[in-house]
């Protein structure tokens, strides 16, 4: 491959792009690899396509080697499918739909787990056909609320997903188990440093479930790591340890005035002034919060709902939203409709709307929470004295530091990340809908279990530039970088002619080449280009051509060599073998 900069199609910019949030989004489009074309859709330029091509392949050789099969199903899909399941619903404003000129509704693909397991059914009959790995690589669409950081989060994106089919839950879990191995191969040959983390499989269903997070401070997912054992999760997955249930040792309740204390901190510092409960040593920890929420269930009425947590923890919505998936949540703020629920007051005790608790909220746990009445609070409010809750929910927020649920010993740690891979084990949600039932050995029927793989490829585009990156510009890993090595015509006395030379002789080498050779374009922005655009090996055509010298540049140490022109292509062919 040899592409000529004077006739690509490539447009580097100086300035920040007014819309970009995050570095990956601001270096892209400077770097004219992307561009814009619509909310949460842009347009792949020539080496932004040549990376996400680079990226392709990788996945695609990996999923081979791992006995994987390639299809391809349209992204247009039809409805009942999707009925069957319940996902029209339960995905609901996330979906994309379209009717037809019948008025026959379609929708364009989020995810494909109903058209696989339908084609399984249709091309499968006994265990001779199994186990069963198939994959694709096709483009998905979803309504994205906020689209974030270009290929980070947007509306329309590439995707490979995988769907793993076997006749026993062994079978899943070495199935699984490959994949794992597969994706931790992938991620390595793309350069990606990567945490595998336990999370919830959330509208897909299923069990088993671990992201694989490349580590970013712009990444949207928070993820704890143990200081002592190997335990890593996704923030919506981390347990809390509940502590052991209690004797009921508290006196009654009784009901204090506690008037201007809507904050836990109000309430902790009159609580402390006045004494209450016999006490001068209240702090937000022996309080219980009671916070309000809608919970927004597909083809439902919305549900208010109350969840009570210790006072110096804040809800984290995404850790409810996993625990009620495929609901969405809001906070409640219509307390003008409800007044049975006094703002600032609640306490659990005899409430008209569902309520779950923290896991801290154990039998005989004591605390200091709203009395329902304005301006009034209670002490020795004792849960299963007091009050029962509905359950309990894991709502409360993450925070450094906290015991790790898996060893006890060890206390959390906080990074952030950017998922780029999902595997879990599905199990037969989609068989059982479907009714996908095939002949086993001894000749009765077999339901055939499944696990579900995806990667987000052009996420992983976004992914590799945020973690590849400097002051200058991109430093791509030369595993997808758009070429092996960039050549710059400083652009005299036939400089331009002997690059577009030594890019012929690399070129039928096997080797990607680009080449600046445009004219009239100074060697300062050349090189400045060059830092952008972060092909790792750059060859300088310049001031020591008629020496019979080149430079060799590094990108990613910025080391410079000089070596004879007639080295070169040797150099760079070894480096490159």
């Amino acid at each position: 491959m040899l592409l000529r900069m004077s006739t690509l199609l490539l447009k580097t910019l100086r300035e920040e792009p007014a819309d970009a949030e995050v570095p990956s989004h601001r270096l892209l489009v400077r770097a004219g690899f992307i561009r814009r074309a619509a909310p949460g859709g842009y347009t792949l330029l020539p080496l932004g396509k040549l990376v996400l091509d680079r990226v392709t392949a990788i996945v695609q050789e990996e999923m081979v080697a791992a006995g994987g099969q390639e299809v391809s199903f349209p992204a247009l899909l039809p409805r009942e499918p999707y009925d069957v399941t319940g996902r029209w619903t339960e995905y609901g404003d996330l979906l994309f739909t379209v009717k037809d000129r019948r008025g026959v509704d379609h929708l364009l693909a989020p995810t494909h787990e109903e058209m696989f397991t339908l084609l399984v059914q249709d091309m499968t009959g006994s265990y001779r056909d199994f186990p069963l790995l198939l994959f694709q690589i096709q483009t998905k669409f979803r309504d994205e609320a906020r689209t974030r950081g270009g290929l980070l989060r947007g509306r329309e994106f590439l995707m490979k997903d995988a769907y793993s089919y076997d006749l026993s839950e062994a079978g899943l879990i070495e199935t699984y188990a490959r994949m794992r191995a597969t994706y931790q191969r992938i991620f390595t040959r793309l350069g990606l440093e990567h945490a595998i983390v336990s999370a919830v499989s959330g509208a897909m269903g299923g069990s088993a479930s671990e992201e694989f997070l490349a580590t970013a401070e712009v990444g949207e997912d928070t993820f704890v790591g143990c200081t002592v054992c190997d335990y890593a999760a996704n923030t919506e997955a981390v347990t809390t340890p509940a502590p052991p249930a209690r004797a009921v040792t508290a006196p009654a309740l009784a009901v204090h005035d506690t008037p201007g204390t809507p904050s836990i901190a109000s309430l902790v510092a009159l609580a402390n002034e006045r004494a209450l409960g016999g006490r001068t040593d209240w702090a937000a920890s022996d309080t219980l919060k009671n916070v309000v929420v809608t919970v927004h269930h597909p083809g439902r009425e919305p549900e208010v709902l109350a969840i009570g947590l210790p006072g110096d923890r804040e809800v984290d919505l995404k850790r409810v939203e996993a625990v009620l998936s495929p609901a969405t949540v809001t906070m409640f703020d219509d307390f003008d409709s409800r007044p049975d629920l006094v703002k600032g007051y609640i306490g659990p005790q005899n409430l008209k709307i569902r309520y779950l608790a923290d896991p801290r909220v154990v039998p005989g746990t004591a605390w200091l929470t709203g009395a329902n009445e304005s301006g009034r609070h209670a002490t020795d409010v004792v849960a299963g004295r007091d009050f029962t809750p509905d359950g309990t929910i894991e709502a409360a927020e993450v925070r450094p530091g906290d015991p790790c649920p898996a060893c006890g010993d060890g206390a959390l740690t906080m990074r952030r990340g950017i998922e780029i891979g999902h595997i879990f084990q599905l199990g037969r949600r989609y068989t059982d809908v479907f009714k996908v039932d095939v002949l086993g050995t001894d000749g009765k029927a077999v339901r055939p279990t499944m696990g579900c793989y995806g990667i987000g490829l052009s996420r992983a585009v976004a992914a590799i530039a945020e973690q590849h990156h400097d002051e200058r510009g991109l430093v791509w890993p030369a595993t997808v970088a758009p070429a092996d090595v960039h050549i710059v015509a400083a652009g005299k006395d036939g400089q331009i002619e002997a690059a577009l030379t030594l890019g012929a002789a690399l070129s039928r080498a096997g080797i990607r080449v680009l080449v600046d050779d445009r004219p009239n374009v100074s060697a300062g922005v050349k090189f400045t280009d060059a830092e952008l655009l972060g092909i790792p090996r750059s060859v300088v055509v310049g001031r020591r051509l008629d020496e019979g010298y080149a430079e060799l540049r590094d990108r990613r140490t910025l080391e410079r060599t000089e070596v004879p022109l007639a080295d070169v292509a040797g150099v760079i062919t070894r480096e490159l073998g």
